[in-house]
């Protein structure tokens, strides 16, 4: 481990490059090639429904809820974790549990199978729960290792490497694939995907604990301090009452953050379901090159973004990106081809990117000058994740009564059309400081 200062370009760098190791789990697992083989398993099977604790659930719905339900595990557990680490010291030691139980997760999606659902769905829940939960303690390091000044930046490259290191993977994984010689080759090819996840998240994750600092206090962890960190978040409810800028951000943040994370998590489901592909073949094939397509994109999207939010301000650009979302979900209901598909795939990619990036370093900037970080972040996180609850839920009902995406795609634009309004009375406060 090596002890750098605060805002010197290797430990920016060394901070950056979690995503390069971690984000491979979002493409390939939660975007890409996962969706694909979980679709083909019922598809080899001829059902649309399964049953799962002794509910009938649709194939898509089922998925769904058990994202929810991870979701609010995180945000439940987040706020204890990360309680409990600012008062030890040892938030690195948390970012590393939570990543090797996401990738040993993703290696044990190798197994999942219709006849093995239980094993595969814990598979998927933790690994879930570890890309996440390392994620609370990857952000809350952002203002420990940078300065303001920095951040926009900085968070920025962390998710251009995300990009550029997931799409090599998949592109390796697609390789494999399209290289299978039959269907069940294929889906062995797809198994082995999972595997090289789980490894690639382990082995390039080493760089970034290597550098990344450890705070040392002599606290001892007793039953006093377990809860510790849901009373960090009542502080920072606290805090927030008089920061009314802050308070402002996070709610418009929730809002549109709860559409954000429900789009990108639903978006291979609903290609697979909703788009008219000539035969599975070209159905694989247009769903993973939809998601490189985004991919690229999203790694200019976040370019731009930065460099849009240094000229017109961090808010500004944030109501221009949800704009841009509206129109996305509104389009998408009427998408029916594959190149239709691909256009909305590529407005998806030039917004993703940025609108995730820009959204954490904006929460950073407004912080108010604290050692506290990581109760902060917790709360950002949680408000996160619950907005994902949310809505994954409503997203799994609509799907679970209509049987169709659409209606739940449609229903989300509401929610960007909230975050914009929500947004103009961030600016409106900002004006008046």
């Amino acid at each position: 481990m090596k002890n750098l200062e605060k805002g010197s370009i290797k430990l920016g760098n060394a901070w950056a490059f979690y995503d390069w190791s971690n984000s491979v789990y979002n493409l390939v697992i939660s975007s890409a090639i996962f969706p694909i083989y979980y679709g083909a398993l019922f598809k080899i099977k001829g059902i649309d429904q399964l049953t799962f604790l002794g509910i009938n659930f649709e194939q898509n719905a089922l998925i769904s809820y058990v994202t929810a339900f991870a979701f609010l595990i995180v945000a439940l557990i987040s706020p204890l974790l990360s309680g409990i680490a600012d008062y030890v010291g040892n938030k690195k030691k948390f970012m590393q549990f939570f990543c090797y139980l996401g990738a040993t997760s993703c290696i044990g999606l190798s197994f999942f199978s219709i006849e093995n659902i239980y094993f595969g769905i814990t598979c998927f829940f933790f690994g879930l729960i570890g890309f996440w939960g390392s994620l609370v303690f990857y952000n809350s390091y952002l203002p420990d290792i940078a300065f303001p000044e920095q951040q926009d930046k900085l968070s920025a490259k962390g998710y251009s490497l995300g990009y550029v290191g997931s799409v090599i993977l998949l592109l390796i994984n697609l390789f494999m694939i399209m290289g299978a010689s039959d269907s069940k080759a294929s889906m062995r090819a797809m198994q082995n995907s999972f595997i090289s996840v789980g490894i690639w998240w382990i082995v390039f994750s080493q760089y970034t604990f290597y550098y990344m600092p450890v705070t040392k206090n002599n606290n001892k962890l007793t039953s006093n301090i377990i809860f510790n960190g849901f009373k960090e978040l009542k502080k920072v409810w606290h805090q927030l009452s008089e920061n009314l800028v802050l308070k402002k951000y996070l709610g418009s943040f929730f809002v549109y953050s709860m559409a954000v994370q429900t789009v990108m998590l639903v978006a291979v489901y609903f290609g697979e379901q909703e788009i008219s592909w000539s035969d599975d073949e070209a159905k694989t094939k247009g769903l993973i090159v939809s998601i490189l397509l985004i991919q690229i994109i999203a790694i200019l999207g976040a370019v731009i973004t930065s460099k849009t939010s240094s000229k017109i301000g961090n808010i500004k650009t944030l109501i221009i990106i949800n704009s841009i979302w509206i129109v996305i979900c509104v389009y998408a209901y009427f998408v029916k081809s594959p190149s239709q598909f691909y256009v909305t795939a590529g407005f998806v990619g030039l917004v993703m990117g940025g609108i995730q990036s820009l959204s954490r370093s904006t929460y950073s900037k407004l912080l108010p000058v604290t050692n506290d970080t990581t109760s902060f972040f917790s709360f950002y996180d949680v408000a996160e994740k619950i907005g994902i609850v949310i809505g994954m839920v409503i997203f799994a009902t609509f799907n679970q009564l209509t049987g169709s995406m659409r209606n739940a795609i449609l229903f989300l634009a509401l929610f960007f059309i909230i975050g914009v309004f929500l947004l103009l009375r961030v600016q409106i406060q900002l004006a008046k400081k």
